[in-house]
């Protein structure tokens, strides 16, 4: 048997244990928001001290924490030193939103069905917790490196930005990799994502009966002319096309409203949310000068009315880095005779944490268990799943990577 076919033979062995381990991280709840994440940090942490594994916890002040919108956040870092050479470190995030409805297995309940484990985070991306992991493992049983190291990476921002996760991190130079891969999916190695640019916009007009609407002003009329310029945006943006492939276009999206106080009284406040998604060849700071521009155009068309625009994230787009090549060959080159199939290099819609890396120097990559899309693994939707094929595949493409980059 070869190095590569030892490391599928260990993972094969060890299998249930892995997605008995995923079960226990499924079934502590991390929903963000409220993002309270420590006691999942704390769980993970004993669960890896059971395998034999030291972790470091890094919890960020409160003070930060809060002021990045979430309640608690515990970083954590199993640091595996072999000998002189490359530092490769795996980084999946704990930090999901939450359920919602709909649902026809428990959320956190981790139940397997069929072959497939139901759960909130069970793609995105607590499956990679358990990806990454139990490389690790095989890696050190099988192959036994002597050149280098592996560093474990569980953070639990990844919702809201990565600010008091990666970011953090990098910014207390707890971190500095030569190589990082990040939770992703198996039949695609991702090099470059979106950008994410989201803004809450506030509507002041005059709240007043409803019996007698001259004497306010409709602050959610006003909203509704702006909703309208905003998503008539989107026309403009199917315009504008990516060279990234597996990136479209920019979208424009609103996902949250709110405002009123009852059906007889004319709203004098209307508060939505909206996320703008850029593609890695736009300017962010242009893009955000033209939405305040089409808010405050839309708004003046509305007598009485003032607006407030408050910028609540700007994640940049990833843009690939010359370094990531050694991980992109060896994922593909291990992708291909594990899946039975090419794993083409591409770009991706949505926006992650990785672009910190990348913007701080570190080559990087997206790759770990799950789907073809972000649809089939219903991610953010209800019945969250994943293939437990693909779980037990993706583990073998990354410690068979690991075993070529240390050897």
């Amino acid at each position: 048997m070869t190095t590569h076919t030892q490391l599928d033979a260990w993972i094969d062995q060890h299998f249930d244990e892995q997605v008995a381990f995923l079960q226990q991280l499924i079934r502590v709840p991390t929903d963000t928001p409220p993002g309270n994440n420590a006691p999942h940090a704390q769980r993970t942490a004993e669960l890896l001290a059971g395998m034999g594994i030291t972790v470091e916890k890094h919890p960020v002040p409160e003070a930060e924490v809060r002021a990045a919108g979430l309640e608690s956040v515990t970083n954590l870092i199993a640091r595996r030193r072999y000998g002189a050479g490359p530092t490769i470190l795996l980084n999946a995030h704990g930090d999901v939103v939450p359920p919602g409805e709909g649902w026809t297995h428990d959320p956190y309940g981790g139940e397997v069905v069929d072959g497939t484990i139901y759960g909130r985070a069970a793609a995105v991306s607590k499956c990679d917790f358990s990806t990454y992991t139990f490389a690790v493992r095989a890696l050190e049983a099988v192959a036994r490196p002597v050149k280098g190291s592996v560093e474990l990476l569980f953070t639990y921002d990844e919702e809201f930005g990565g600010e008091v996760g990666p970011a953090w991190l990098l910014r207390h130079k707890l971190i500095a990799p030569d190589l990082m891969v990040a939770a992703g999916f198996s039949y695609q190695v991702i090099t470059a994502h979106n950008g994410c640019l989201q803004m809450e916009v506030t509507v002041h007009g005059k709240m007043a009966h409803a019996a007698i609407p001259d004497s306010g002003v409709d602050a959610l009329q006003a909203a509704v002319q702006i909703l309208n310029a905003l998503y008539a945006q989107n026309t403009l943006y199917k315009q504008v096309c990516s060279a990234v492939e597996g990136i479209t276009h920019p979208y424009l999206n609103v996902g949250m409203i709110e405002g009123g106080t009852n059906t007889n009284v004319i709203p004098g406040r209307v508060t939505f949310k909206l996320d703008r998604r850029m593609i890695p060849e736009e300017n962010p700071a242009d893009v955000e000068a033209t939405l305040r521009r089409v808010i405050a155009d839309a708004a003046a068309t509305v007598p009485g009315v003032t607006v407030e625009v408050k910028r609540i994230l700007l994640a940049n787009a990833m843009k690939p880095l010359t370094g990531n090549k050694p991980l992109v060959d060896a994922i593909q080159k291990h992708g291909r005779q594990v899946f039975g199939e090419d794993i083409p290099a591409l770009g991706t819609p949505l926006y992650t944490d990785v672009r910190l890396f990348c913007e701080a120097g570190i080559p990087g990559v997206i790759y770990g268990a799950g789907p073809r899309t972000v649809l089939e693994s219903h991610a953010k939707r209800a019945d969250e799943r994943l293939d437990l094929e693909d779980l037990r595949r993706a583990t073998k493409v990354i410690a068979r990577s690991l075993s070529d980059l240390l050897a």
